[in-house]
């Protein structure tokens, strides 16, 4: 364990911030933190270089309008950017989603309204924007908008194909195209309705394998492979969804651990004649189609499939006229295999992909029979994901933390003649990548704790072309009258008990005084896949605890990711021991800081992090005087296959790893004052979670807060979101403050 930080340091943590920032600022509302105008400042989200780099497209929040989205576009050659679409003018065809389009948004994490997708053509010259029951086509040099006629009805996943004179997308669970030019629309496939479904990728895909997609066009517009999926063998779970109107029980298929999942197919459907061929992969439910590419000149479809415990990643080549299917290679683990979107096919028939084959995701290149010619990348550190190729130079562009777990640059390196990567980014922070087809250029993105996220157009050498949103933090940035309180992160390291690094992320209280000692706050999520500490600008609501005196601690404890297998696969069978483990290590670390006041630590998290603050809260001899709970999975049994089974196998073979982690079957231990958060229309994380927590506590006495928001989804926005944020600090002015 790291040694206390030096009394100076943390005068230092609470010292003004740099010269020509004022003297004093205000302190945050909750309003203003979660408001129509984000002081965040104007980001350039969903960013998409046009196929030929002349043009960058993105999304930015209307200020005048709550959670709307507008479209806008740079030249990458210079000028002001201009505003597209205006997101309000498209509210109206937002006014009912079918329930596949609804999920899907749900699966995505889209919180907006307005222009919330899009795509280019392959031309660079039209802009596709799925809005409800309405598709839209801009041509970006007239700024003409035109609504694309159609019968009616949702349209799901709407797409241009490759050679844009056609749209494909879902409707009633069959997969459609339609003649841009005639409007002609007509379905390719037509059995599909109720537990069957064509084009859609199912819940697991959608929520756990980072796949929203259930179709895809082959290069030269002559196919679509697509999934079909049946549900009829998945367990209907009655679930019932709370309103401010009143209650209704909704039947969903819901796949949840040890019970059966969808039956998946895939087939190559020609897209004149609309006859389908079976693609010559046994998938059904005893494995998962965990991603679908085609080579470059259409001739071959790849398919990867990973067996139901992902333990084995197959990769496929099929036929695309017969359907016929060889194994290329398969991967294996003692754990599991991570899925990732970094599959390159080659012109040359082969392909790169990052695996995880010595010990951290590195970079490989295969040939066209799948055998290995090069390791491209080595080392002591992961690839977080192929970024672009130049096949011309045969360089690969690729992101990765190499320095340090918390920074993120982006390097290049020769595919063909493997050598040192060379880092063409700069800065202490945290980078975002998107390249365009033809790769001269890209889009990055950077922040770090003093500087919010900012978005340029750079050349592949890493030189500055052009600011997209520059985001200047000056006199004109919403987040000015508060940058004299700008947070200042202190990051350091601690030691979990198998001798593996942790990194932790400190903040001081706004108007810190080195003689006062202060009540502190955890702030956890602790699952799998995500990393919360990263040198990056920070979450606006952090300054809702700061301002108002709390100290605020992350950690990132075993099982996180962008880090090595070992340190991922720690908590391998286990899931939330190592971790509680690791959180509670912290939490010593923390009240050992002669600022900290070791009696009023409290603990917060959403999610898996409402899981682990009860996990914590019910170890025993844990430090925390109180903590706040939302949306926590309460026994893995109601939680899905994909991500349950990942890490704990069934319960049918490992009841015992359930029941370690079953919160009800801890819950006589809880110590300290407990806040139950949970939204009444959550179709992740489940009301049964909440309410045999609140049952159990209820039937041994324990006096406890709870917090149910009628209508919330697992995410919760809006005015819910500042009343949750107001209930919070209530929570703890209450059990930290006022308890001293």
């Amino acid at each position: 364990m790291t040694s206390i930080l030096h009394w100076a340091t943390w005068i230092a943590a609470g010292a003004a911030v740099a010269c020509g920032f004022p003297a004093r600022g205000a302190e945050l509302a909750v309003e203003q933190a979660i408001g129509s105008v984000s002081l965040d400042g104007p980001r350039a989200r969903g960013v998409k270089p046009s196929p030929d780099g002349e043009l960058v497209a993105y999304l930015k929040a209307d200020p005048a309008h709550e959670g709307v989205s507008d479209l806008w576009v740079a030249e990458a050659r210079g000028g002001k950017p201009f505003l597209l679409v205006a997101g309000q003018s498209l509210e109206r065809s937002e006014r009912s989603l079918s329930g596949d389009a609804f999920e899907r948004r749900e699966r995505m994490r889209i919180t907006t309204t307005g222009v919330t997708e899009y795509m280019w053509d392959d031309d660079s010259r039209r802009l596709l924007i799925p809005s409800g029951e309405d598709i839209w086509i801009v041509d970006v040099a007239t700024r003409k908008l035109a609504r694309v006629p159609d019968n009616g009805g949702d349209h799901v996943d709407v797409r241009f194909s490759p050679g844009g004179t056609r749209l494909s997308f879902v409707r009633g669970r069959n997969l459609y195209v339609t003649d841009i030019g005639s409007s002609a629309t007509r379905p390719l496939t037509t059995d599909g309705g109720g537990a069957v479904s064509w084009g859609l990728a199912e819940f697991v895909a959608q929520e756990e394998m980072r796949r929203s997609s259930g179709y895809w066009w082959s290069p030269d517009d002559r196919y679509i492979a697509a999934q079909r999926v049946d549900e009829s063998g998945v367990d209907l779970v009655p679930r019932i969804v709370t309103g401010a109107a009143g209650s209704a029980v909704v039947e969903q298929r819901y796949p949840r651990a040890g019970r059966p999942n969808a039956s998946v197919r895939l087939a190559i459907i020609d897209v004149a004649s609309a006859k389908p061929v079976e693609a010559n992969i046994d998938i059904g439910t005893d494995y998962y189609l965990a991603r679908v590419d085609w080579a470059r000149d259409g001739k071959t479809l790849f398919v990867q499939r990973q067996s139901r415990d992902q333990r084995r990643l197959e990769l496929f080549a099929v036929n695309p006229a017969s359907g016929a299917a060889r194994l290329l290679l398969a991967e294996k683990s003692d754990h599991w295999i991570e899925l990732s979107d970094d599959f390159r096919p080659l012109a040359s028939g082969g392909f790169l992909w990052t695996l995880e084959r010595d010990g951290n995701r590195h970079i490989y290149r295969f040939g066209a029979d799948g055998k290995e010619l090069a390791q491209v990348t080595s080392g002591d550190w992961p690839v977080s994901a192929i970024e672009g190729v130049d096949e011309a130079k045969q360089i690969v562009f690729f992101s990765a933390s190499r320095e340090t777990p918390i920074e993120r640059q982006l390097y290049s390196v020769s595919y063909t003649r493997p050598a040192e990567p060379k880092r063409l980014t700069k800065g202490p922070g945290w980078w975002r990548f998107t390249f365009a087809r033809a790769p001269q250029t890209f889009v990055g993105t950077y922040s770090d704790p003093r500087t919010p996220p900012r978005t340029g157009l750079y050349s592949t050498s890493g030189r500055l072309l052009r600011w997209i949103e520059p985001n200047t933090l000056d006199e004109t940035h919403p987040y000015w009258p508060f940058v004299a309180g700008l947070p200042k992160p202190i990051y350091g390291t601690l030691q979990a008990a198998d001798g593996q690094t942790l990194y932790y992320s400190l903040q001081m209280p706004t108007a810190f005084d080195p003689a006062r000692r202060y009540p502190a706050i955890i702030s956890t999520y602790g699952g799998p896949m995500v990393q919360t500490v990263r040198r990056q600008w920070g979450d606006v609501t952090d300054r809702l605890l700061l301002d108002r005196g709390y100290i605020l601690f992350r950690l990132d404890n075993r099982g996180s990711s962008n880090r090595s297998v070992a340190f991922k696969t720690a908590i391998a069978g286990k899931l939330g021991i190592e971790e509680t483990r690791d959180q509670l290590a912290g939490a010593a670390f923390l009240a050992t800081m002669p600022n900290v006041d070791p009696s009023r630590i409290g603990v917060m998290g959403w999610s898996f992090g409402g899981f682990m603050t009860l996990m914590l809260m019910t170890e025993p001899g844990h430090p925390f005087a109180a903590g706040a709970a939302g949306a926590s999975p309460s026994d893995w049994r109601l939680y899905d296959t994909h991500y349950t089974e990942r890490f704990l196998g069934t319960p049918m073979e490992h009841p015992e790893a359930y029941d370690a982690v079953d919160i009800v079957k801890r819950i006589g231990g809880l110590k300290g004052r407990l806040l139950l958060i949970q939204g009444m229309a959550d179709d992740n994380v489940v009301f049964d979670n909440a309410i045999r927590v609140s049952a159990a506590l209820q039937k041994q006495g324990t006096v406890f807060d709870q917090l149910y928001y009628p209508g919330g989804a697992h995410l919760l926005r809006g005015a819910a979101q500042r009343h949750l944020w107001r209930s919070y600090l209530d929570f703890f002015d209450r059990t930290l403050k006022d308890a001293k």
